[in-house]
């Protein structure tokens, strides 16, 4: 289901991406061979809508992370920009400080993201302070929020994060993100290195808090089936760039670009009639540093034509906010199979 605003109307962008690019350089030997840049992140474009979450996927070194970086201003885009509800971000609009206020980050690496000499209420408790809340109510702020995400202030207030479990410190960074009361959250592979019982408990733990503070997630993840359970909307990225996005079950259902379908038949199935006898997918994705021309999945796709090593694809509108960067689905494009989509649209 679509998120809807409060007057009950099509939700508008509250963060807003156009034509992201990062490109690390990298050094020459001492012969002067080498350099070149990696294409991590290689103009990127898309929406995230007041109310929802989107749900990013792809294979590892794709770029979801070095994406949700970029949304927070961790690292500095080569070029592109990043517009939070109407304001573009680190320009006199909105500086950088008032911008991570309303945007916060729950990392994968539960232990690596605390601060092992701070008690967890102080690490709670210190971002609301760096942003001027008097240190009473920074600590009164951080007790509620321990309660709320199932941690006894009584019991864990005190403790460091080495005395804690996965679980319960990954409980720790979703309240210390919440902290500073911000209206999105980036959460990158947030649950993919729980248990699968604590995974579901901090699943539903974020849908309840995201109802309870009316909160936006760009839901970041390897695992399809969380994402699908989680997500208003899916983004599938390939190589820094963006493949496929659309509504969760249309896409799940209906996938339009070939990537995404060979990731989706990839997913384990309990059912043995359905089981995954080949490789959905062979080889590994090309090199950043010298993509290959064209559209970048075409030397693993098994629709690909000599036309798709020749023209980068656009992105088509395939449905109600679905788009596909393929060139199946561009009329004219060359394709042998872009003549029958077009016939079979009209």
């Amino acid at each position: 289901m679509d998120a809807l605003e409060d007057i009950g109307g099509p939700a508008q962008p509250l963060l807003t991406i156009k034509g992201l690019v990062k490109h690390f350089p990298l050094k020459k030997d001492p012969l002067g061979r080498g350099g070149g840049v990696v294409r991590a992140v290689d103009g990127v474009d898309f929406e995230v809508l007041k109310g929802e979450t989107l749900g990013v996927v792809g294979e590892s070194g794709c770029g979801k992370s070095t994406t949700a970086r970029l949304l927070m201003q961790l690292i500095e885009p080569t070029r592109g920009e990043v517009v939070f509800d109407g304001r573009e971000v680190g320009g006199r609009d909105l500086p950088l400080k008032e911008f991570r206020r309303q945007v916060q980050m729950v990392f994968q690496d539960s232990y690596a993201s605390l601060n092992p000499r701070l008690t967890i209420e102080d690490s709670i408790a210190f971002g609301p302070q760096v942003h001027g809340v008097p240190r009473r109510e920074s600590v009164a702020r951080a007790r509620d929020l321990l309660g709320r995400v199932g941690l006894s202030p009584q019991r864990f207030a005190e403790r460091y994060p080495h005395e804690l479990s996965g679980g319960q410190r990954q409980r720790v960074n979703i309240a210390r993100a919440l902290a500073l009361q911000p209206r999105m959250v980036i959460l990158d592979e947030a649950v993919s290195a729980l248990d699968k019982s604590v995974e579901a408990q901090v699943i539903n733990l974020l849908l309840d808090l995201k109802a309870e503070f009316g909160l936006t997630y760009v839901f970041i993840s390897h695992d399809l089936n969380v994402v699908r359970y989680v997500s208003d909307r899916v983004m599938v990225m390939y190589l820094g760039q963006v493949a496929e996005i659309g509504p969760a079950d249309a896409l799940y259902d209906q996938p339009a670009h070939p990537y995404t379908r060979a990731l989706l038949s990839s997913m384990p199935s309990m059912d043995p009639d359905h089981r995954t006898e080949e490789a959905a997918l062979a080889g590994d994705p090309p090199n950043p540093i010298n993509p290959p021309s064209g559209c970048r999945f075409h030397p693993r796709c098994a629709l690909a034509a000599p036309v798709c090593g020749k023209v980068v694809p656009e992105r088509i509108a395939t449905g109600s906010q679905h788009a596909v960067s393929c060139l199946i689905h561009e009329p004219g494009s060359g394709h042998p199979m872009a003549a029958e989509a077009q016939r079979e649209a009209a």
